[in-house]
């Protein structure tokens, strides 16, 4: 119960990281756009309000020093858009010329000027309605001060910056909906290892508590028996002595096992490799179990092609093949068949130990390399050992950069596939 709540506890933690990210994320790629839109539509009505600032001052300055009947009119002015509007305002700031101001002459008392913002670009808004961006420039025509405001509509920007705006809430409040389903799901998904690796963990703990237990409890309960007659001779009770010297080694055996893989999974685990006839070695490690197998009434045969030498440790692929071999005896019955290939597959050297024996289920031939697995036919305990040669094999594998699978043989038996 208590797993349960630390996993949920988890689960929902990442869940609101993985969020608050992609919320993030989003929100700066929402602010990012807009910015750019807003820059984009709005530098070209910038350069037309500068623009006009020159053309508007010139034609002041020309308007205070000609009188009206001589003076020429500025062809330049027609340059001007027609959404630009220029208004003219005295040293107080009042409006000089309200018919410059067109439709606008009625919001007259609406248009704000600021004396002291003098050429810098701002927005206006007037009669709460239209936007517009203004400028003000100072002009002195003969010792008079007089300035100008040069504004231009901008509701076409405006209203594309609204509609894109919302059209930005309205796609981020969609992905953060979304965004919310995708961190469960990748936070349930990243969650899984830690929930398998914790579930191994415990199994393995109790698996190791267990098959420590046994021998343990057999020494206990022979030292117990020897004490309970202290007055008998040792041969007399040989039998429970050697019972005890055997799972005392067997204890040894599983522990030392143990050290070696721990060593391997915290990567303190080094070997030195050397140049290695993967053929000379197979024939140098079976010679034992060759003739073991044939006492045994079972065939043994040898195929091998690779021929060439590997960059290994020669005393750890030696324990590999030990291990292989010894697992192939063991459940192989009389006149079952062993076999024993080399050869080149994607240019490495391939190594297959193939025998007609029992075999695995199917339903656990993917957990055969688990430490202190044992499979209900293949593995039973009657057969002895620890249950961890399988897992030694495979962080021998991995320590020469290769892999190792199990394959069902039809119609019976089991192959250890080895690449390195």
């Amino acid at each position: 119960m208590e797993q349960e709540k630390n996993i949920k506890k988890n689960l929902l933690k990442n869940t609101f990281i993985n969020f608050l990210i992609f919320t993030i994320i989003l929100l700066l790629f929402d602010i990012i756009i807009y910015n750019q839109v807003t820059t984009s539509l709005l530098k070209d009505v910038d350069e037309q309000l500068k623009n006009s600032e020159k053309i508007f001052s010139d034609g002041l300055r020309q308007e205070e020093r000609e009188p009206r009947e001589d003076r020429q009119i500025d062809r330049r002015e027609d340059e001007v858009s027609p959404r630009i509007i220029n208004i003219v305002r005295d040293e107080n700031g009042k409006i000089q010329d309200t018919a410059r101001l067109g439709n606008l002459a009625d919001f007259s008392d609406d248009i704000k000027f600021d004396s002291s913002n003098l050429n810098n670009i701002y927005n206006l808004k007037i009669n709460g309605i239209y936007n517009y961006r203004a400028i003000n420039i100072k002009i002195d025509a003969d010792g008079t001060t007089m300035y100008m405001q040069i504004l231009m509509n901008i509701d076409a920007e405006t209203n594309t910056m609204d509609n894109i705006a919302n059209i930005l809430i309205l796609a981020t409040v969609i992905l953060i909906l979304i965004s919310i389903v995708v961190s469960y799901i990748l936070s349930k998904r990243n969650i899984k290892p830690i929930i398998e690796m914790y579930n191994k963990q415990t199994e393995f703990v109790q698996n190791a508590s267990h098959e420590l237990r046994t021998p343990l409890t057999i020494i206990q309960a022979k030292q117990e028996l020897l004490l309970k007659n202290p007055n008998e001779k040792i041969i007399d009770r040989s039998e429970d002595i050697n019972l005890t010297l055997k799972e005392t080694r067997r204890l040894t055996k599983m522990i030392k096992e143990l050290m070696d893989l721990a060593r391997a999974d915290e990567g303190i685990y080094k070997i030195e490799k050397e140049d290695i006839n993967i053929d000379n070695l197979i024939n140098d490690v079976i010679s034992p179990y060759k003739d073991l197998a044939n006492l045994q009434n079972k065939q043994f045969n040898l195929d091998l092609n690779y021929k060439k030498t590997i960059k290994g440790n020669r005393n750890k692929l030696t324990e590999l093949l030990i291990i292989i071999l010894y697992n192939a005896i063991k459940y192989t019955a009389e006149n079952d068949k062993i076999e024993i290939k080399t050869s080149v597959k994607d240019r490495k050297c391939l190594i297959e130990i193939v025998d007609t024996g029992i075999g695995v289920d199917e339903k656990d031939i993917n957990y055969i390399f688990d430490r202190f697995y044992r499979a209900d036919k293949a593995r039973s305990k009657e057969t002895g050992g620890t249950g961890q040669g399988l897992s030694i094999a495979q962080t021998i594998v991995k320590m020469h950069d290769g892999t190792i699978k199990a394959i069902k043989t039809e119609p019976k038996g089991l192959t250890i596939q080895i690449k390195i």
